[in-house]
């Protein structure tokens, strides 16, 4: 195996948390867009929420069909692919007219840009690093909330400036330019470039590790695996019904547009000390553990919320749901690398996200639908409360990792 000072794993987490960045950042700004596109086109809020919640059920299918390929493949050349697809699809909504525009361009088109964001980042950063797999997976979603914190800002100043519409036009070319030259550092594993996980000088007990691999088919019979899919569910009906249809609340009950785009701001800023926080927390104490943290301080969050009417109050809230938000999306990747490794970690992992897209499309359409039904959040808040209590009483069952896996995997490195 090869020596070096610097091990290029790190450029590995760079690179990926980049396009965490450019991908979840501009994923998120949908909220800032939503009242202009309102005001042009006087289409309903669940109109509109659909589209994005159908945006988020198509990378999810299609994440599972990524996770394959980047299984098989490597993650560098379909980067580069879905960088143009992605860019292409911003830049498209520059024109759109009509709902059946917004659906094939936001829904269709960018819904497949998103699908490599979140798979090929986390499950590289996984094949990447063993013992330190929880705090790499968090410096990487630390990208997820930075772009969380520029984007909704750049988005807001762009639109105020030079309109919705060109504002479209000068972060699709961005991304897409950006996402095509950072793809270009992707590589599969560090056996690819004679390197061992971690950074590691020789060869140690990284293959009792890979002794303890579950195959897809033992994976999907298991209760473990079923409980993390649909407990990932329910925490993303309620992230995602908020991270929309905060904005627009916000703005609902007085708050001025900047301030509320400053909310979203916030929420992706904080994130970042989650990420960071529950990648630590989860080398210390464990994935399940870990999940059950974030879960109840959503469900305290949630609690909040319903109070918040005032905007130290919302920031408050910002900031707490910020730092669970972070968590939550964190923890997703390593919990199935613990209970299933790596073998098969693109497609384990793919379905994993594909859950929380499920339940990042129902829950966003189901909250503005409900606004259109009664003029109020309220209801829809919580029903977010309740999806959440079900993912936590299911985190709750899921039975530990046997000491004795733990024990191979902890002393890799």
């Amino acid at each position: 195996m090869k020596k070096s000072e610097f091990f290029y794993g790190y450029l590995i987490i760079a690179a990926c948390a980049s396009i965490q960045a450019i991908g979840v950042g501009t994923y998120v700004m949908f909220g800032v867009f939503f009242k202009p596109l309102l005001a042009e086109f006087d289409w309903s809020r669940a109109t509109l929420s659909g589209a994005h919640s159908l945006a988020f059920l198509i990378s999810g299918i299609f994440g599972i069909l990524v996770g394959r390929l980047t299984d098989r493949f490597g993650p560098r050349i379909l980067m580069t692919g879905t960088g143009f697809f992605y860019g292409f699809s911003i830049l498209l909504m520059s024109t759109i007219n009509a709902p059946w525009q917004l659906y094939l361009f936001y829904s269709v088109f960018f819904g497949i840009g998103l699908s490599t964001v979140d798979v090929i980042a986390l499950s590289t950063t996984a094949r990447w690093f063993v013992r330190r797999r929880g705090v790499m997976t968090g410096i990487v979603k630390m990208g997820t909330g930075s772009g969380q914190m520029i984007m909704p800002l750049l988005a807001s100043m762009l639109i105020t400036g030079v309109g919705w519409r060109r504002a479209y036009v000068i972060i699709g070319g961005m991304a897409m330019v950006l996402i095509v030259l950072i793809a270009q550092l992707l590589r599969r594993d560090p056996a690819h470039m004679g390197l061992l996980p971690d950074g590691a000088r020789t060869e140690t007990s990284g293959s009792e590790f890979v002794e303890r691999e579950t195959s897809f088919r033992e994976a999907i019979r298991s209760r473990q695996f079923w409980t993390i899919f649909f407990a990932n569910l329910a925490a993303c009906f309620s992230l995602m019904s908020v991270i929309l249809h905060i904005v627009p609340h916000a703005i609902d009950i007085g708050i001025p547009s900047t301030a509320a785009a400053g909310i979203l701001s916030t929420i992706g800023g904080v994130s970042m000390v989650g990420r960071f926080f529950v990648g630590n927390t989860i080398d210390r104490i464990g994935n399940r553990r870990s999940m059950i943290l974030c879960f109840v301080l959503l469900i305290i969050v949630l609690l909040w919320l319903q109070l918040s009417k005032e905007l130290w109050m919302l920031y408050l809230f910002a900031a707490v749901y910020g730092f669970t938000h972070g968590g939550f999306f964190t923890v997703i990747s390593p919990i199935v690398a613990e209970y299933f490794g790596i073998r098969s970690h693109g497609f384990l992992f793919g379905m994993a996200v594909f859950a929380g897209t499920v339940g990042g499309f129902i829950g966003p359409i189901f909250a503005g639908s409900i606004f259109d039904l009664t003029a109020s959040y309220r209801v829809a808040f919580w029903g977010c409360l309740c999806a959440t209590a079900i993912g936590f009483g299911l985190i709750l069952s899921l039975r530990p990792v046997r000491s004795k896996e733990k024990t191979r995997s902890d002393e890799v490195g």
